[in-house]
């Protein structure tokens, strides 16, 4: 069992044992604490981690919860592989015996996921899979049987009718420029893998991806991933990017026009194009090390059926340290990713406890690993503490506007299950409506923890303030669109996600008091949300029906 310096609990005679309402002031003051230098930027793995993993057990005990983790412990550990890939030795591509260097994080951006100490690929052919899409329920495959061992798949990002018109015959068949999972980076890394690819790389585009290269270097070449046995070990000896620009000139210098196979791989007819003539290397050594990581995990047992579980959930971990930013700040602490997610669970909590006890059982968690690919909540789900078939619903705080308060609130996801509907009736209770967020062709359903709870089956709701431009109540949605423009494209895994004084929490609190009031419900009733027919999640939560009364 992992042991963490629970002596972090800093300040707590600050942080009154019950709230009616959820307080601004209060997750300032948490988010304050959270994303101060004191925690190094909440990375898993570090002193950072250490600190934090005290201070949040140390909030939960002190508001009256109990351990939710295995063994009536607090923590569920995780143990990561946390790898970095050092200064190439290689790194380019090869046509005809000319070689074209590339530098990472300019053409190119590069991790791995292999527990080596050093990682290589040798002039290995490059064939063009387009989107990379293997889905048999919807008539789609893009692979057509070609063999990926030893050679290096390259993808378009996102879906075949991201980009498709009337006409394609991918246009509408994957839920148009909503982004479905087969859209999303993990999912085209992990087809390689299961084809035994040595390598991937993903074309950058902004619009496809949803963030621009910046965010795409953000992690600068470290990477993370389950412990895993050796047979389960990814093929792919590096995955990643490659600058869009940089792209294009791959492809033309194979004679081969980038923007002409786009058109080609909204087809059902496209099949995998070799990149002729053109091979890959890259050898980099890696640091390597299993770090011991943690979720948190804290419960309010249920007085009539404590074997049903209401979760709330939200992310502790950030970026830690890098470069110095234009101020001179190192620690990308995440201060609204996600330390006000987790300032809202202790909101809730407070709330809960101030009331009479609920039914069912309420479990707090405050995973681990979500910027290293939602990883925290992944080794939960794969190994629940509480069994996720009775598990009524998982309702995730991760990004809160900080612009003030809203006549609306972004839905994200619409048409997967009930629990949309729940919101929709408590910001009525508020006095506000429902917008539909406004790109979901970036995949934001697929971007946090809720969804290693969804692919399980259950039922998830899901609140992001960059989803969509709020109608603010001072400013419209022009001025929620602005507040979205800066966040996602100055501070968004930057150093600059930091708390400011310009912050203000009242929409953050209203968000925050919707979750508490659906939950409350479930809660204190017998209700089980459902997904929607149509959900792909829904045959899941079918098969274990006759587990729930």
């Amino acid at each position: 069992m992992i042991r963490f310096a629970l002596s972090m609990a800093i300040g707590l005679s600050a942080f009154p044992a019950a709230a009616q309402t959820v307080d601004p002031a209060q997750l300032e003051s948490s988010v304050r604490t959270l994303a101060s230098d004191l925690f190094e930027g909440r990375a898993p793995g570090t002193t950072g981690e250490e600190r934090t993993i005290g201070y949040l057990v140390g909030r939960f005990q002190a508001l009256g919860l109990e351990p939710g983790g295995p063994d009536g412990q607090w923590v569920q550990p995780v143990p990561l592989l946390h790898t970095r890939l050092g200064t190439a030795e290689r790194l380019g591509v090869s046509r005809t015996g000319t070689q074209t260097p590339w530098t990472v994080g300019q053409q190119v951006y590069l991790s791995t996921l292999q527990p080596r100490d050093r990682v290589t690929v040798d002039q290995a052919p490059m064939v063009f899979v387009g989107y990379g899409v293997s889905a048999p329920e919807r008539g789609w495959d893009d692979f057509k049987g070609a063999d990926l061992r030893g050679k290096v798949a390259v993808f378009l990002i996102n879906d075949p009718d991201f980009e498709a018109a009337k006409g394609d015959d991918a246009f509408g068949r994957f839920g148009g420029r909503t982004m479905t999972y087969y859209g999303r980076w993990t999912y085209k890394f992990e087809e390689a893998a299961r084809r035994g690819a040595v390598a991937a790389l993903i074309v950058h585009d902004t619009p496809g991806a949803g963030y621009g290269w910046n965010v795409v270097t953000s992690p600068q070449g470290e990477n993370y991933d389950l412990v895993r046995a050796p047979g389960k070990v990814t093929s792919l000896a590096v995955q990643g990017w490659i600058e869009g620009t940089a792209a294009t000139r791959l492809f033309a210098d194979a004679g081969l026009d980038l923007a002409a196979l786009r058109r080609a791989a909204r087809g059902k007819s496209f099949r995998p194009v070799e990149i002729r003539g053109t091979t890959f290397s890259a050898a980099f050594p890696v640091t390597q090390e299993v770090v011991r990581s943690a979720n948190v995990l804290a419960r309010i047992p249920g007085t009539k059926r404590p074997d049903e579980t209401v979760m709330f959930g939200a992310h502790w971990d950030a970026y830690g340290k890098g470069a110095p930013d234009a101020q001179g700040r190192v620690y990308r602490a995440g201060a609204n990713d996600d330390a006000l997610g987790i300032a809202g669970l202790f909101e809730i909590a407070r709330a809960f406890k101030s009331g009479p006890a609920p039914d069912r059982s309420v479990l707090f968690a405050a995973w681990t690993a979500e910027e290293r690919g939602l990883l925290g909540s992944e080794h939960y789900a794969a190994n629940p503490v509480w069994p996720l078939e009775k598990t009524v619903a998982n309702l995730a705080l991760d990004i809160l506007q900080t612009a003030g308060k809203a006549r609306d609130v972004i839905l994200v996801g619409k048409g997967q299950g009930t629990l949309e509907d729940d919101l929709a009736s408590a910001a009525a209770k508020q006095g506000r409506t429902v917008t539909q967020e406004s790109l979901p062709e970036r995949g934001l359903f697929y971007r946090a923890d809720h969804f290693s709870m969804a692919k399980r089956g259950v039922p998830v709701l899901l609140l992001m303030g960059i989803a969509g431009a709020s109608d603010l109540v001072e400013g419209g949605r022009t001025a929620g669109q602005a507040w979205v423009d800066a966040y996602t494209g100055q501070c968004y895994h930057q150093a600059c996600d930091a708390w400011g004084p310009d912050w203000n929490l009242d929409g953050a609190a209203q968000d925050i008091g919707l979750m508490l009031d659906i939950g409350g419900d479930l809660a204190r009733s017998t209700r089980w949300p459902e997904w929607k027919p149509g959900s792909e999640f829904k045959a899941t939560r079918d098969r274990s029906a006759g587990e729930r009364p």
